[in-house]
């Protein structure tokens, strides 16, 4: 039971008196006032409803927003009961028309008109059986399927149907006893429905969705008429009875809280959430702030509303004889007896608790305040405002752990700042710890938070606790999992770091930790080959090296996967990892760095199982090849050695990388694989001064004999060598002297000057050399006089047959065509050259009129050589004239370089193998006609 005189008082209502509109002077207006008489109303739709009892007006008002008051004629003589349905525009009303009549009920469509008035759509005599009795209450289901009349003989007629109409409803009793009905409501919870009877000494609950209607006696007291009302969903649908000692609340079967407040009860309601009574004041009143300035009687009514909830006193004022509170537009208004109706207006809710939260406060009442915030649906912000003053009133009063309570409320809204620097302190660290969790829990923690919880677990050496927050499901993860990981390693704990890390995917930091701190590089290797593709090689290049120094059997057996067909260990492929992939395998070479045993078996896996291997994996593995095959000592051994290198040379991988490969080869002196390199590369000069340089004479010899028609130039090199030599190399010199003269390969000058360097060289090498080179010029000289005397005879012959053309007729004596061969007939066409023609056929063939079709050929050959020889005399002569004049000679001949004037320039210093006598001779023709143009 609460004790009323517990409850606190509060003023969360205006009063104010309803006052007529002012008129278009302004002037004040004077209190609205209703016609006298009035006794019972209602309220509903958007009016407040009126009923007078004066015997002869049976008035039924309507009091709209508007205040324009209107009435209808309803019964002949008085109104006893209304009730105005919420949900509908229907009205039910109970009044007489004749005195010692049955009274009647009348439901009015208030949307409906008869003749100006609301249309009655059922009319029916309030009577219990055949005994009148008086009609003590009323009131209706929003279904309109249910209405029940109490009377006073203790008697509830039950109208079940369309109560609107007489022909879809039945009436029956549904109660009777011997005590006065004072209240009556029907409640619906789902498709159940229960009707509430009170009467003044006992309390019913009837199913009314269940046949024969089962009831239930509640409780042995009643309360008076207009003593009980239903309360709303806020209350559970509770029905509440008055009584004067105290106010009891009801389950459709049992009895529930129940609240002693003082005073006979007269009027009951409720009101959004408050409970509303009128009772009677029989005590004098002090003065109060609720009760006015005067001093009241022993005849005033004392309005109460009260808080169930929050256990306060929303607001309590005296009025002079009450005839009824009803609630519409937001506002509840208090009928007097007077006529005069008084509004309580709602304070809002910002108002009311900054009315009240002074004294709260000032009081320290902040569960009070915190629940009165909460049932007038205070925003968060200003909840978590109490909850951080009712939280710091705790801390200063010592409470700690009350006040960390209060701060977790008002997480989310208060800056954890502000209650993190509170409890810094060691011996607060519980309450530290709490707050954390539970700004974690809310996924309002930074990476800052993180890391102070996690140390407050180290601290605390809690490690229940640390493995509960770290061990929560995937889908609860409320921290920063990375800066939690960083916070536990420094802590040292490091299974625990280890775990969030593989949890989470934090790959970097799961390798970090097992291969720094608790260095387990299996388990880190193990964990590589679990990872997809892209970050098992990414990390395989970051910790490869410390890999393979510790565990270097296991790691070169995962690069060998990694880069051939690589598949997460695992099971992490996925959908689309059905095809393996396969790494760069050039780009892990640096990771076996010291572990040359372990690359050479990885190098070569990849070439046997991938021909296409990177380059750098076949200029590796040679390298690895001839650094072992020139440290090894063994001669076995290394002849293997030297075969497994010579075979990868020849491999045909080195094309691209001929001078890397042959580097390599230079630098660890493998004789054979320079050789061949040379070779490959056609650097025929560089494999004979490499014998050169070993002094190989007869591979000096050989290199002449096998590339010499490639590259002329190896024989001569090779007298240079031999000259230079002073032992004995006659035997070497005299086969390259007759591979000299047979190609005719250098002037013989040139070669006496070459041997006249050698000491041991004596005349008797190069003898024969020299007779058969001066018989072979002596021969030549013989041939050139007599093509010479032989070009003299016929330049007189053509000089001779000039003049006689300049000075003697020329008789034309073929008879045949030179192009048809026909014979010759008129018109023809005869040249000096002898040739004569058809006209027909000259025409035909011919492509100028004045040169002979048969010799045009070759006097076009020749005269194109005499213009290159203009051209050539005019460059010379230009060049010469320019050369001359120039300050800077350099830049011009530079200039005729670029040119190309030089290209074809040729020194002939002895006649060139494979020149024919009757080359030289067409050439001498050549100039000689050349000559005969300059000189006519």
């Amino acid at each position: 039971m609460a004790a009323y005189l517990q409850w606190r008082r509060f003023v969360f209502f205006d009063r104010e008196t309803v006052r007529e509109p002012s008129g278009p002077d302004g002037a004040g207006a004077k209190p609205f006032a209703l016609p006298p008489g009035i006794a019972v109303c209602d309220s509903g739709r958007g009016s407040l409803v009126f009923g007078d009892i004066l015997c002869g007006a049976g008035q039924i008002w309507f009091l709209p927003r508007s205040l324009q008051l209107s009435s209808f004629q309803a019964y002949k003589l008085r109104v006893t009961h209304l009730y105005q349905l919420k949900q509908h525009s229907i009205l039910v009303s109970i009044g007489e028309d004749e005195e010692g009549i049955n009274p009647l009920v009348k439901v009015w469509n208030l949307e409906k008109r008869d003749g100006g008035n609301p249309l009655c759509t059922r009319i029916f005599p309030a009577i219990p059986g055949n005994k009148p009795t008086v009609v003590s209450c009323l009131t209706v289901h929003e279904n309109l399927n249910f209405m029940a009349i109490g009377f006073a003989d203790g008697s509830v007629v039950l109208t079940k149907g369309d109560i609107t109409r007489d022909r879809h409803s039945k009436t029956q009793i549904l109660h009777e006893g011997s005590y006065p009905v004072t209240g009556l409501a029907f409640r619906q919870s789902g498709k159940t429905t229960h009707l509430f009877v009170v009467t003044t000494e006992n309390i019913q609950s009837y199913m009314l969705s269940v046949k024969d209607y089962p009831h239930l006696e509640l409780d042995t007291h009643g309360c008076g008429l207009r003593c009980s009302s239903l309360s709303d969903p806020s209350q559970d649908l509770q029905f509440i009875v008055a009584g004067n000692e105290c106010v009891y609340l009801y389950q459709p079967d049992e009895r529930g809280p129940c609240f002693a407040f003082e005073g006979q009860k007269l009027i009951v309601h409720w009101y959004r959430g408050y409970l509303i009574i009128v009772s009677k004041d029989r005590k004098t009143s002090p003065k109060s702030e609720f009760a006015g300035n005067e001093a009241q009687n022993s005849d005033k009514q004392v309005l109460n509303i009260y808080d169930l909830c929050n256990k306060f006193i929303a607001y309590s004022s005296v009025f002079d004889d009450i005839v009824d509170v009803l609630a519409e537009w937001g506002s509840l208004y208090v009928l007097t007896r007077d006529g005069k109706i008084h509004v309580l207006q709602e304070k809002d809710t910002q108002t009311k608790l900054e009315a009240c939260k002074f004294m709260l406060f000032r009081k320290n009442l902040f569960e009070m305040a915190i629940n009165l915030a909460k049932s007038h649906h205070l925003d968060s912000d200003g909840l978590s405002e109490i909850f951080r003053q009712y939280g710091d009133h705790l801390y200063n009063k010592g409470n700690h752990d009350g006040a960390i309570q209060q701060y977790i409320r008002t997480i989310g809204k208060l800056e954890p700042s502000y209650v993190i620097r509170k409890f810094l302190d060691a011996q607060r660290i519980h309450n530290l710890t709490a707050y954390l969790q539970m700004l974690h829990l809310q996924s309002l923690a930074n990476a800052d938070h993180t890391t102070l919880l996690l140390n407050c677990y180290t601290k605390l050496k809690d490690s229940s606790k640390l493995e509960e927050f770290i061990k929560t499901s995937e889908s609860e993860v409320h921290f920063d999992v990375e800066t939690a990981i960083k916070v536990l390693r420094q802590a040292g704990y490091y299974s625990h770091a280890v775990y969030l890390a593989e949890k989470h995917e934090h790959h970097e930091w799961y390798l970090k930790i097992q291969l720094e701190d608790i260095k387990n590089y299996q388990e880190a290797l193990h964990y590589i080959g679990k990872l997809p593709f892209e970050q098992a090689e990414s990390n395989m290049k970051r910790y490869g090296k410390i890999l393979m120094h510790h565990v270097p059997n296991e790691t070169t057996e995962l690069l060998k996967i990694l880069c051939t067909d690589y598949r997460p260990s695992g099971g992490n492929e996925g959908p689309g990892m059905l095809e393996g992939k396969k790494a760069n395998s050039e780009e892990f070479i640096p990771v076996f760095a010291n572990n040359s045993r372990e690359l050479k078996a990885f190098l070569e896996h990849m070439t046997e199982v991938q021909a296409d291997s990177p380059q750098g994996v076949y200029d590796t593995l040679l390298e690895l090849r001839l650094q072992n095959w020139a440290h090894e000592q063994d001669q076995q051994i290394k002849e293997k050695l030297h075969n497994e290198a010579f075979t990868l040379l020849k491999s045909g991988r080195f094309k691209t990388v001929f001078d890397k490969a042959l580097v390599l080869c230079q630098m660890h002196n493998f004789k054979d694989g320079v050789l061949y390199l040379y070779e490959q590369g056609k650097l025929f000069q560089q494999i004979m001064h490499y014998h050169m340089q070993n002094e190989q004479y007869k591979k000096v010899i050989e290199v002449c004999e096998l590339y010499g028609d490639q590259e002329a130039c190896l024989w001569e090199q090779a007298l240079s060598y031999f000259a230079r030599k002073e032992e004995n190399c006659k035997e070497y010199i005299a086969a390259v002297l007759k591979h000299i003269e047979n190609k005719n390969l250098m002037p013989p000058l040139l070669v006496v000057q070459t041997l006249a360097h050698n000491s041991t060289a004596t005349l008797s090498v190069i003898k024969d050399y020299l007779v058969n080179k001066l018989q072979k010029q002596s021969r030549q000289i013989e041939q050139d006089e007599q093509r010479i005397q032989k070009y003299r005879e016929e330049t007189m012959r053509i000089r001779l047959e000039i003049e006689e053309l300049k000075a003697s007729p020329k008789i034309f004596q073929k008879t045949k065509c030179s192009i048809c061969t026909s014979a010759l007939e008129l018109p023809s066409v005869h040249f000096l050259c002898g040739h004569s023609f058809h006209q027909h056929c000259f025409e035909s063939y011919s492509e100028s009129d004045s040169e002979c079709p048969t010799c045009m050929p070759e006097n076009r050959k020749v005269m194109d050589m005499i213009r290159a020889q203009e051209q050539k005399r005019d460059l010379h002569d230009q060049f010469q004239h320019q050369l001359k004049c120039s300050n800077d000679g350099f830049s011009v001949v530079a200039d005729y370089f670029g040119r190309g004037v030089f290209n074809k320039l040729t020194l002939i210093t002895d006649l060139p193998s494979g020149k024919t006598a009757t080359t030289i001779e067409a050439g001498l023709q050549r100039e000689l006609l050349i000559h005969t143009k300059r000189s006519t």
